[in-house]
């Protein structure tokens, strides 16, 4: 059988022996008794801390609030496991305060229960965890100028590709535009040749031929018909320069615009009296008008010249009747529509018709500069308007042009 004596000084032993402070304390909060560690925890001499009160190891401040804590928990006594313990102020015999983690329980010494207080010093702990949380404060710290430095930096870059690309897009668009404006050259020169060597050479014929018919009978009328030729001819000419002139001044902007009070049916029946004259044998110009006429702001030298051109390339591209007609029964906008039964465009070719100096490849033997629609296109917008077409080969083209009627 064990003896009671050897148990005690067992346990006493395994008491001192633990490294955590172990404090025993009475109902009425008086040190009954505490180990080695307990005296060390807190810079008090062995033995000399039985029979003082818990609350002398507790901050003063403190104090009045832990003796109510101490009273409310004897009333009802439950153990506090270590795993949740809870971190406090303790002071030393010294008057250091420290932190320390503290488990509670309960124990019945020779009939009386007794508060058993578990504490461990956790200075170094908390030290630790305060260069911790300094180091992760600085790491915080340095990652967020990281990031921002990256940030700075990644907009710099950003910049210089924009920049880089800016100066990219001009340099190929400059490349573009020179190569355009080389190509261009080589077209007007090209076609320039070729459209004036046409009439000129049939000025040059005619002439030769004027001088020699002599009185003889019907001289006269072979005289007036090369006449009719070098007139013609004139006036191609005279378009030509015209087509080039207005290209020129669209162009660099030098084009005046004089707006006015414009009647599109008297404009559009002066154009088609001053085109009847080189209208092809039995072809006629046919004018509709739909709707109550109305004017429109705009400049009358700019109107006439795009009805001009649009008719007399339905002229020329025709065999049969020309139809320009004016449609004042639309809500918001006037329409000039110009159509016409002849040659149409090719599909694959629509998509240019616009564009400087190009010519359908249906239409390369009909004079012409390739410039008159570019003009057009120019002019309708310069007035604020639209211009759109559709067509079909061989069955004929016809354009809308269309202004609003404020």
């Amino acid at each position: 059988m064990t003896n009671p004596s050897s148990n005690e000084s067992a346990f006493k032993a395994i008491y001192e022996a633990c490294e955590e402070g172990i404090i025993v304390v009475r109902k009425s909060g008086i040190i009954r008794m505490a180990n080695k560690a307990a005296h060390q925890i807190f810079g008090y001499d062995a033995s000399e801390l039985e029979g003082k009160t818990i609350e002398n190891l507790i901050p003063v401040s403190l104090r009045d609030k832990h003796v109510d804590n101490r009273q409310n928990y004897m009333k009802q006594p439950e153990p506090r496991r270590m795993g949740a313990g809870r971190d406090l102020l303790a002071v030393r015999k010294s008057k250091e305060e420290f932190p320390v983690e503290i488990s509670l329980n309960v124990a019945e010494l020779n009939g009386e229960k007794h508060v058993i207080a578990y504490v461990i010093d956790i200075s170094k702990r908390k030290k630790v965890e305060r260069a911790l949380k300094k180091s992760e404060e600085q790491l915080i710290l340095y990652a967020s100028q990281l990031e921002k430095r990256v940030k700075e930096r990644t907009e710099e870059l950003e910049k210089q590709i924009i920049v880089t690309q800016k100066a990219e897009k001009e340099a190929k668009t400059a490349l573009e535009r020179e190569r355009e404006l080389n190509e261009l050259k080589s077209r007007f020169v090209s076609i320039a040749s070729h459209e004036f060597r046409t009439p000129l050479s049939t000025i040059l014929s005619s002439s030769s031929l004027i001088a020699k018919y002599n009185t003889q009978e019907g001289a006269q009328e072979k005289r007036l018909r090369h006449i009719d030729k070098i007139k013609s001819s004139i006036s191609n000419l005279n378009g030509i320069l015209n087509d080039f002139l207005s290209l020129s001044k669209l162009e660099e902007g030098k084009l005046d615009i004089d707006v006015c009070e414009v009647n599109l049916v008297d404009a559009c029946k002066e154009v088609i009296e001053e085109l009847s004259s080189i209208i092809k044998p039995g072809q006629q110009i046919k004018f509709q008008c739909k709707g109550h006429p109305q004017s429109i702001q705009a400049d009358p030298k700019i109107i006439k010249n795009i009805v001009i051109n649009l008719t007399s390339n339905a002229i020329k591209y025709s065999e049969k009747d020309i139809h320009v007609g004016l449609d004042f029964e639309r809500e918001d906008e006037i329409c000039i529509c110009i159509i016409d039964h002849g040659m149409g465009i090719p599909e694959d070719d629509q998509k240019h018709l616009f564009e400087r100096f190009f010519r359908a490849k249906n239409a390369i033997n009909v004079q012409g500069t390739g410039l008159g629609l570019n003009i057009v296109k120019k002019y309708v917008e310069m007035l604020g308007g639209a211009i759109k077409f559709k067509s079909e080969l061989d069955k004929g083209t016809e354009f809308h042009v269309t202004f609003p009627k404020n």
